[in-house]
């Protein structure tokens, strides 16, 4: 079968779900399979694809369909200008949360531009946040942690793949690993698990079925973790540290609050670009 025929057929098969983009997705995937750039696709259509790659296509087109992620069957997500490798059991990386990342780089471009400095990740999952802190700000020594044998899996892979030693990942529940050790951070970060668990289920079918509950449960009202990390990382921040959370979209008075009770001071909200609230963080 030729290449504009699969492609065809990939569209074909996508066009009536309303999760996907069957044109673009149809291309990368096959592009991915034949180990070429998308570019190709439109200057070699006629093109014989061997039954092997067009059967593999197939299969992966289904699972698509059936809702299945596509950042899960390509392998990978691009967040912060970077391409990171994705497989399932991590949560994907989203664009809202380069909003908090990027105020994190400018925090450290403006207050620790002069000084070695070290950066907490809270449930790092595939790495996203943790390396991409590592790699734009070099002066930083990051450390992430997470529960689950998968995430540090896939964001030690994408450690070597960035081939950076400034950033370091952990096994372990919250700050648990650190309970025996002298250290402190000067930035506290975590995206954690926010949505509450009663509306896990009316979540789109992409999320909800295959992205990692544990990555997205939050508990009665989503707000566990927000208490259980607030009311630790007072003992492990620096004089002066920030800690910085990203939010639900709903959630931003309640974790304001939540740091007002343990102390934190010049307390912000950063909205993304849809004009929703996304970040809170206070200060020492």
């Amino acid at each position: 079968m030729e290449i504009n025929e699969l492609l065809r057929l990939g569209v074909e098969v996508l066009k009536d779900k309303d999760f996907s983009n069957p044109q673009l997705e149809s291309r990368l995937i096959l592009s991915k399979l034949l180990n070429v750039d998308i570019s190709y696709l439109y200057a070699h259509g006629d093109e014989e694809v061997s039954l092997d790659i067009g059967q593999e296509f197939r299969n992966i087109i289904n699972k698509r369909a059936c809702g299945y992620p596509f950042q899960y069957l390509i392998k990978y997500k691009e967040f912060m200008g970077l391409d990171f490798y994705i497989e399932e059991g991590v949560l994907i990386p989203r664009p809202d949360t380069e909003i908090l990342v990027e105020y994190v780089l400018d925090y450290i471009s403006r207050n620790h531009h002069c000084e070695v400095i070290k950066v907490l990740d809270i449930g790092s999952g595939s790495g996203a946040i943790s390396l991409s802190i590592a790699h734009y700000a070099p002066n930083s020594n990051v450390y992430g942690v997470d529960i689950g044998d998968i995430p540090i899996k896939i964001a030690n892979i994408n450690k070597e793949r960035f081939n950076l030693n400034n950033v370091d990942f952990i096994k372990g529940n919250l700050f648990e690993p650190f309970y025996d050790k002298n250290l402190s951070f000067n930035i506290i970060v975590s995206n954690p698990p926010y949505i509450p668990s009663l509306d896990i289920e009316d979540l789109q079918t992409e999320v909800k079925d295959y992205e990692p509950r544990l990555a997205l449960d939050g508990g009665q009202d989503g707000l566990d973790f927000y208490r259980r990390i607030t009311k630790e990382a007072k003992d492990f921040l620096a004089k002066d540290g920030l800690l910085i959370f990203e939010i639900g979209y709903n959630q931003a008075s309640y974790v304001k609050s939540l740091l007002e009770d343990r102390g934190f001071i010049n307390i912000e909200i950063i909205r993304d670009l849809q004009g929703l609230d996304r970040v809170v963080l206070g200060r020492l």
